[in-house]
């Protein structure tokens, strides 16, 4: 067993072969030289230096799972069953693609000291003294990273701005109503926030080892900044794919399908890289969130070691859920709204705590709990059993979710 990528999935892969039963070898390939580490303490403990690294608690050497790090995979050869890497060939019997997915990079900053993004533990390493000596920063994007990171340069001091393409925060993620409450969260903490505002170029300046930078942006208004932070996005990390064979989608995502296998034979792709058909919600899903990469890998276990044995393994289709820290605010997000016909509010969405419920057909198919982890809890459970709803009873925040059933 070969698992290319050393984050969540690929780690949670190799120990669920481990843990189902798996007795081969086992190979994790990372292309970062760190031992294997979570991603979501970077923009909150290790960003802010309460925490040094947030390596996994994972024996690899206990599990016989061989890590080999700083090993960049550079392409696959399907039938010969062998991965391209940066130390050379490794033939495998069955590969495992966990490569995640990577920054969007803002156009013309590639290489300018000072333009950062947050996606690695040496992102966030670099940026820690930014926010230590307090610099003002400007932050393009007001998407869930851009809000986390303005969420720990305001705890660390710095002067904030977010500049945003769109006429809100999250505009990719959310609808137009459920968004626009979030906009006051800004204010709040203290941040500006710049909406219908596209970055035209990055000017840099300042001395030797602090560079100053000034951001352009379309209407002429220049931003100082000491530092600058691009989050606009992510995409699959599958370029080392094109032309392998292996089926990729529209995004660039592999195509696997409600087992995690991939196009070709003896692959299977899990996480961020990868789409899968959802039962569920009649369409396919591509989840850039930690829980999926949690997820998936006990299914494509299963599914290695059940393809041995003969064994039938169920689909994977799992009700996504994430969740963001941001200004104060614990905000949490489970199911997949965009097939939604009916949208109820729990709550007052000026307030500290709401709720946003999404129906189909009566049945609840996705919510979004600001500060009501117990919404998110029950509500969970409801999408998975596939509740019918009453929406009179679903509407009144004082009832608990499970108790407005139809």
């Amino acid at each position: 067993m070969v698992v290319v990528g050393a984050g969540m999935a690929g780690v949670q892969t190799a120990v669920a072969l481990r843990e189902q039963g798996f007795t081969g070898t086992v190979t994790l390939i990372g292309a970062e030289p760190h031992q294997p580490y979570d991603r979501p303490p970077l923009s909150k403990a290790v960003l802010l230096g309460t925490a040094e690294g947030s390596a996994f608690d994972v024996d690899f050497e206990a599990l016989g799972i061989t890590l080999r790090l700083g090993c960049e995979a550079l392409g696959v050869h399907l039938v010969e069953h062998v991965l391209d890497t940066s130390a050379g060939p490794v033939p495998y019997d069955a590969l495992v693609l966990a490569t995640g997915a990577e920054p969007v990079r803002l156009p013309g900053t590639e290489g300018v000291p000072g333009v950062h993004l947050l996606r690695t533990l040496d992102d966030a390493e670099r940026l820690r003294p930014v926010l230590a000596r307090q610099h003002d920063v400007v932050v393009v994007g007001a998407g869930w990273i851009g809000a986390e990171f303005a969420t720990a340069a305001r705890e660390a001091g710095c002067a904030v701005t977010v500049v945003e393409a769109a006429d809100r925060p999250l505009a990719g993620a959310l609808p137009d109503e459920v968004a626009a409450p979030m906009t006051a969260w800004y204010a709040d903490a203290g941040a500006v926030l710049r909406t219908h505002a596209r970055v035209e170029r990055v000017e840099s300046g300042g001395g030797p080892g602090e560079p100053g930078h000034v951001v352009v942006l379309d209407d002429g208004s220049r931003l100082p900044a000491g530092a600058v932070v691009v989050g606009i996005g992510a995409r699959p990390a599958t370029a080392w794919l094109a032309g392998s064979g292996i089926a990729l989608g529209s995004q660039g995502e592999v195509l696997a399908d409600d087992r995690l296998r991939t196009s070709a034979p003896d692959v299977h792709a899990v996480g961020d890289c990868a789409s899968f058909p959802s039962g569920r919600y009649g369409e396919r899903l591509l989840v850039h969130h930690w829980d999926n990469a949690l997820q998936g890998p006990r299914t494509v276990a299963a599914d290695i070691i059940g393809a041995v044995g003969g064994e039938a393994v169920a689909a994977y289709d799992p009700v996504p859920y994430f969740w963001s820290e941001q200004f104060g605010r614990f905000v949490q997000y489970a199911g997949h709204h965009t097939a939604a016909d009916t949208t109820l509010w729990r709550g007052d969405p000026s307030g500290p705590a709401w709720t946003v419920c999404w129906l189909r057909e009566g049945r609840l198919v996705a919510l979004l709990a600001v500060g009501r982890p117990r919404d998110l809890a029950q509500g969970r459970r409801l999408i998975q059993a596939g509740a019918t709803m009453d929406p009179r009873r679903l509407a009144d925040p004082a009832r608990p979710l499970k108790a407005a059933t139809a």
